[in-house]
């Protein structure tokens, strides 16, 4: 392995701890900081340090990964007070990982040049086991330079790079057509199941049988287990998909393109956020199905059984 670089990793969720995790194994040298303790506690535990603000992560690192949840979160934890882009080292990379609209991309990669640093539009996918394996997907573009800092950390983290071009935005609009197709796979597949259920039909069958047949998704063989053992502890939220669809509705909207099929997954997930189940796994789309339809699914209490 090439020299161990010093690291700042923001955000320390279930993609963040994760990928810090892996550049911890890859024996770079990880400080990273996130707002619940939890994830600060397991780098610590892991060999990494837990700063308490990204510019006590970022002080003196030849390169900062930021793994927020959107625009908002990056431009803070890089340019708001206490961010990173104040005391990463002159010249640092920074790989954004975010699912944001291609124009913040683009903005914050020329706010970042301007300050002599070097910047790459990197969306991830692929979950967090992945991350934690070192194993996701991401979807890069910026400059041959930026490219090149970033390798020792690409590979740390990804099993696979798709390099799709020079300037920052390519890579958040290839990531925001993959959000479009996993919200429509989640929504869809959640209504299957339901609807599966609604005929009598036994719902560990169904999985085996279309998980084999022309009508499975990776998000249906991926979720439908989280619907079978009725464990809805979030690995992928049903805020996450309000964010995501929400980006790609704005994009359509200004752009005049219509998105009839996202906008109908888009309102499945803010229904579902709006029965109490924002910070729940994905999945619970199927939850609130089975709730119209007065249907009870594995680890659920049948409706009209509820104590009070």
């Amino acid at each position: 392995m090439a020299s161990p670089l010093d690291v700042a990793v923001i955000g320390l969720g279930s993609m963040g701890l994760g990928m810090a995790l892996s550049l911890v194994r890859a024996g770079h040298r990880v400080a990273g900081c996130d707002i619940a303790e939890p994830g600060r506690a397991a780098l610590a535990a892991a060999g990494g340090h837990a700063a308490a603000t990204p510019a006590e992560a970022a002080r003196g690192a030849s390169a900062a990964l930021v793994v927020v949840v959107n625009a908002a979160q990056t431009e803070a934890v890089l340019f708001g007070p206490e961010g990173a882009a104040a005391t990463l080292a002159p010249g640092a990379l920074i790989v954004s990982s975010a699912t944001m609209a291609p124009a913040d991309a683009r903005r914050f990669a020329a706010r970042a040049e301007e300050a002599g640093f070097h910047y790459l539009d990197a969306p991830i996918s692929g979950g967090a086991a992945k991350a934690e394996a070192g194993a996701l997907t991401v979807m890069a573009s910026g400059s041959p330079a930026a490219f090149e800092a970033a390798r020792p950390l690409l590979s740390a983290i990804a099993a696979t790079v798709h390099e799709l071009g020079g300037e920052a935005g390519i890579g958040a609009s290839f990531k925001i057509v993959n959000q479009l197709l996993a919200g429509v796979h989640i929504a869809a597949a959640c209504e299957a199941m339901v609807f599966a259920k609604s005929l009598g039909l036994d719902l560990d069958r169904v999985f085996e049988v279309i998980s084999q047949s022309a009508g499975t998704s990776w998000m249906f063989e991926n979720r439908v287990p989280h619907i079978l053992e009725g464990d809805y502890r979030p690995k992928s939220a049903v805020s996450i998909f309000t964010k995501d669809l929400g980006i790609v509705s704005d994009i359509g909207r200004s752009g005049s393109f219509p998105l009839p099929i996202a906008a109908s997954a888009l309102q499945l997930f803010v229904a579902t956020a709006a029965a109490g189940m924002a910070r729940d796994d994905d999945a619970s789309v199927a939850r609130l199905y089975a709730r119209i339809a007065g249907l009870d699914l594995p680890g659920e209490t049948p409706p009209g059984t509820e104590t009070r």
